[in-house]
């Protein structure tokens, strides 16, 4: 699966956009703003640079992608007034792949530049936003270009699915779409490679591009052991709706087995091995975050179908998604009720050496 074609979130602002169903993922960034927040004062108050050009990987559209920007400039601008200092100009690019819905953040722009001038004051000109079209797994900016890196709910995609030959897929995960309890050793152990390879790509492409002394706080998905047994569990209500649909031949057996969610939830330990062999940055916090819950079946169903859709109705075709995921509303609250479907989330604060 050629993931940076097919994966974006629903673009525009419907019932079912990203936009409108994203609720968590902001949650999110506002338990971890006091981090952000630490990470890029101790960045700024080193050098007090004229400049901070910053990065917001897998960004995607709606309220939330001009959030962290926000909240920078609210920290940093505290601080230039507790020491009398002038503000920096912010350079902040707004990166996603390819398919992502530019053009929604695009047009908030305005409303945002407006939002800023009204609070800090009406000669406040000194914010820049450029939106990045790309994969974080390739290079996206120059050498030794960026001060400040930042993602939230990205880096548990995978840039491929696990990599073992298709005609095994079937035989090894079936029934499947992500790991399950009934996943044998060697599917787990290729869904780690996979994340293993991504993760160690990443953490080398962006040694690139950050200065030395620069910060990267990253927030993702994860668990706590890396016991295979101790999965989380938020898919295996999509793999049940797909599977009752294959009962009542709705799709076929084989689709299902196909498919593959380009996904993983690594362990702290998992994190720490990687960043530690790569050694291009020293770990500053590692830190669990309580997650965000579904307030109900209808609102998982929206949010799941806002994250997933693209690649979905890429397999299975669009003809099925209205049904599945009104199956998919009833099969979750089962979950909801038992608190199944709630990972953990992991925020990373790192320090790039050098």
């Amino acid at each position: 699966m050629e993931v940076q074609n097919i994966l974006h979130m629903i673009g525009g602002e419907g019932d079912t956009s990203y936009a409108n169903n994203s609720t968590i993922q902001r949650t999110a960034i506002n338990k971890v703003r006091p981090i952000v927040e630490e990470a890029i004062l101790d960045l700024y108050c080193i050098s007090f640079p004229k400049k901070l050009i910053m990065a917001d990987l897998g960004c995607s559209s709606g309220p939330n992608a001009p959030l962290v920007l926000s909240n920078i400039i609210d920290a940093i601008s505290m601080k230039c007034r507790e020491l009398n200092h002038p503000l920096p100009e912010f350079q902040m690019f707004l990166n996603d792949l390819p398919g992502n819905d530019f053009n929604t953040i695009f047009r908030s722009l305005p409303g945002f530049y407006e939002k800023l001038k009204e609070e800090k004051g009406v000669d406040f000109g000194l914010c820049f936003v450029a939106g990045v079209a790309g994969s974080f797994y390739g290079r996206l900016f120059p050498t030794r270009s960026l001060h400040f890196v930042h993602s939230s709910y990205s880096l548990h995609w995978l840039s491929q699915t696990f990599q073992v030959p298709q005609r095994l897929q079937i035989t090894l995960n079936g029934g499947s779409i992500y790991l399950a309890k009934t996943s044998p050793l060697s599917v787990f152990k290729a869904y780690l490679a996979q994340f293993q390879n991504d993760f160690s790509l990443f953490l080398k492409l962006r040694s690139e591009e950050i200065v030395g002394g620069g910060r990267m706080v990253l927030t993702l998905i994860g668990k706590i052991s890396s016991d295979p047994s101790n999965i989380e569990c938020c898919w295996e209500p999509l793999a049940q709706a797909l599977n009752d649909m294959v009962i009542q031949g709705v799709i076929e057996q084989e689709r299902v087995d196909s498919f593959n969610l380009p996904y993983y939830a690594p362990s702290i330990h998992e994190l720490k091995d990687i960043i530690e062999t790569d050694g291009s940055f020293s770990l500053d916090r590692l830190e669990i975050i309580e997650p965000g819950y579904f307030k109900s079946a209808q609102e998982a169903a929206k949010i799941v179908r806002a994250i997933t859709e693209s690649m979905l109705a890429g397999h299975f075709g669009e003809a099925i998604l209205d049904d599945l995921f009104q199956r998919y509303e009833v099969v979750v609250a089962e979950y909801l009720s038992n608190e199944k479907a709630n990972p953990i989330r992991l925020v990373l604060s790192m320090t790039r050496k050098g």
